[in-house]
């Protein structure tokens, strides 16, 4: 297996997986992929036919999809500890957390950005259901805190510190008891601050 590559922008999702990435504290490579043409094109729709980012490449495995990319990562090198064993009971909550901040959350934070309204009736419709339900849900997963499985960190408190630290900064996500500590924790992790300086060297016109 050789290296791992990751087609990204740092304007997007792919700054969550540069900072499960830098929680690996292996090498990697950044490929930037511009919005437009670059990431329409051929060549690197060939990379990944959605022509979007991000992608990761490990050796001549390729993975797309946020969640699938951080579950991947945490499960190939499991020196980390990112995620619990298969065999440990904490795995069901971290998948659980894992794939609720993925979906549900993610899809109700998106509607709430864009403005979508779900019809009076039809919640049974959507995954997240309501934008109150979802919230008052992801609140009650911290209760136990300091992180999802308790007191050990993994890439599922990575993925919701990422969506819920940009919700908010957003104005879409209001505070509720619990969320600015658990997501200001979160960002506290050294490869979380090296994560965000190596997008922000880009958007500066620094290019690594």
């Amino acid at each position: 297996m050789h290296g791992l590559t990751l087609y990204s922008n740092p304007q997007s999702r792919g700054r969550l997986v540069h900072w499960m990435l830098e929680e690996l504290q292996m090498p990697y490579e950044t490929v930037w992929i511009d919005y437009g043409d670059e990431m329409k094109s051929a060549h690197y729709r060939a990379i990944n036919p959605m022509g979007k980012v991000p992608a990761l490449m490990h050796g001549d495995l390729l993975i797309t999809e946020c969640a699938a990319i951080c579950a991947y990562l945490a499960d190939r090198f499991p020196r980390t500890q990112l995620a619990p064993p298969v065999d440990d009971p904490r795995r069901a909550a971290y998948l659980r957390w894992l794939f609720f901040a993925a979906g549900p959350l993610e899809q109700a934070i998106t509607a709430r950005k864009l403005d979508w309204e779900v019809p009076e009736g039809r919640e049974r419709m959507v995954g997240f259901g309501s934008f109150e339900d979802t919230l008052a849900t992801v609140q009650q997963a911290l209760l136990g805190g300091p992180w999802l499985c308790g007191n050990h960190f993994t890439a599922a408190d990575l993925y919701l510190a990422a969506q819920l630290g940009w919700a908010m900064s957003e104005g879409i996500v209001p505070e509720r008891p619990g969320f600015a500590e658990f997501v200001t924790t979160a960002f506290e992790r050294p490869a979380a601050i090296r994560a965000k300086a190596f997008n922000d060297q880009y958007m500066a016109g620094n290019r690594p």
